[in-house]
């Protein structure tokens, strides 16, 4: 990797005060070396990895990714109960589900109304709202 996509990986983990370990480093530079935002499996982020000829597991990809959710630089997108992806913008904004191809992109937010929620239990705040929006061709 060219050396500024090093540097942007580095501060990123930096910002989100994560230990820069190698294995660290080199996934960050995967997902935002390049400074653009990215929709990732554990499994295809390990197959990026591994073509770049990065030494690490994909155990080590499952944890690294949910050390970076739980910094709050990634949010996980949970499609059904087995797959999720790891998105690195982490603003509030809906994504479109590719039912066909299994991937996830961005759904324009500036679309999306919610009207009205249901109001919280007592003693509970809504901390966010997740929209995921099945797409497939039509019959």
């Amino acid at each position: 990797m060219k050396p500024d996509t090093t540097k942007n990986a580095s501060d990123w983990l930096a910002r989100a005060g994560l230990r820069p370990t190698r294995q660290r480093v080199s996934l960050a530079e995967l997902l935002v070396g390049d400074g653009k935002h990215r929709h990732v499996t554990a499994e295809s982020l390990f197959d990026a990895a591994k073509d770049r000829g990065a030494a690490v597991s994909l155990a080590t990809v499952y944890n690294t990714l949910r050390a970076f959710c739980d910094a709050g630089v990634l949010q996980e997108i949970t499609v059904d109960g087995t797959k999720s992806y790891f998105d690195t913008n982490t603003h509030d904004h809906p994504h479109f589900y590719w039912e066909g191809a299994g991937r996830v992109s961005d759904a324009p937010s500036e679309e999306l109304v919610i009207n009205r929620l249901p109001e919280a239990p007592e003693g509970m705040e809504i901390a966010s709202v997740d929209v995921v929006i099945r797409l497939r061709p039509k019959a």
